[in-house]
């Protein structure tokens, strides 16, 4: 394994796609440094944050021992655990067919099981007017996709049969199915596996990072946080 004698540099806050980083470096025990951004007031939008990620979103890092030994910023949460896996020859495989299949569980979590359970959150929680269409095909797909989730963790411990990169983006999403309208009952594969996965400790040290700041901040309620989540028309020429 790659040794870290720098810490890297974690911008993120407590959401799903948050987690995945600081899960993934509790798993590899690198050391890393800690730099919560605060979404809800719009501290993802400050010029040096641009600068490390331009679509102004969390999580990025920057490895000050990136390669040939020079600092590198990584910003999406899928670039940056596929560029860690890599590095660290850990939850990624080195077998190119294996790769495949993670790259695969890795994107249809980066396209689907993300992108679709983040619309279902919103217009079921936090959209100011309840729009009985927008709420059903959000959950209809969400159902879904925990079918697809279901069927691929047949017989499988893990996604892709080892545990990997492809468990550790999927993992924070899943913590939400109450709110998602699902019955995990409904989709017993998935039952364990989120039963498997949330037993690891690194798994449950990287869901507690920055908890309780993360807390602050209630998005079903809080209509300045909503604002600046969701009315960013205005600071496209910022």
């Amino acid at each position: 394994m790659t040794k870290q004698t720098k810490p890297i540099d974690l911008f993120t806050w407590t959401t799903p796609n948050g987690f995945k980083i600081s899960i993934m470096l509790e798993e590899l025990g690198v050391p890393y440094t800690l730099h919560m951004i605060d979404i809800g007031k719009g501290e993802q939008f400050a010029p040096e944050f641009l600068k490390i990620s331009p679509n102004n979103r969390i999580p990025a890092i920057v490895d000050p021992e990136g390669p040939e030994g020079k600092p590198i910023s990584v910003f999406e949460s899928g670039a940056i655990l596929k560029y860690l896996g890599q590095k660290f020859h850990r939850f990624y495989p080195a077998d190119p067919r294996k790769q495949v299949k993670v790259d695969e569980w890795l994107n249809w979590q980066m396209g689907g099981f993300g992108p679709m359970l983040g619309q279902n959150h919103h217009f079921s929680l936090y959209a100011p007017e309840k729009i009985p269409y927008a709420i059903k095909r959000y959950v209809d797909e969400t159902h879904r996709l925990y079918g697809v989730l279901d069927r691929q963790l047949r017989g499988r411990e893990y996604i892709a049969d080892e545990f990997s990169i492809a468990d550790i983006a999927a993992i924070g999403w899943a913590n939400g199915y109450e709110k998602q309208g699902i019955d995990i009952v409904q989709f017993p594969d998935v039952a364990r596996w989120h039963k498997t996965v949330n037993a690891r400790p690194a798994v449950q040290a990287g869901l507690a990072i920055g908890k309780d700041k993360g807390q602050k901040t209630n998005l079903a309620t809080d209509g300045q946080a909503q604002a600046v989540l969701f009315n960013q028309r205005d600071r496209e020429k910022t």
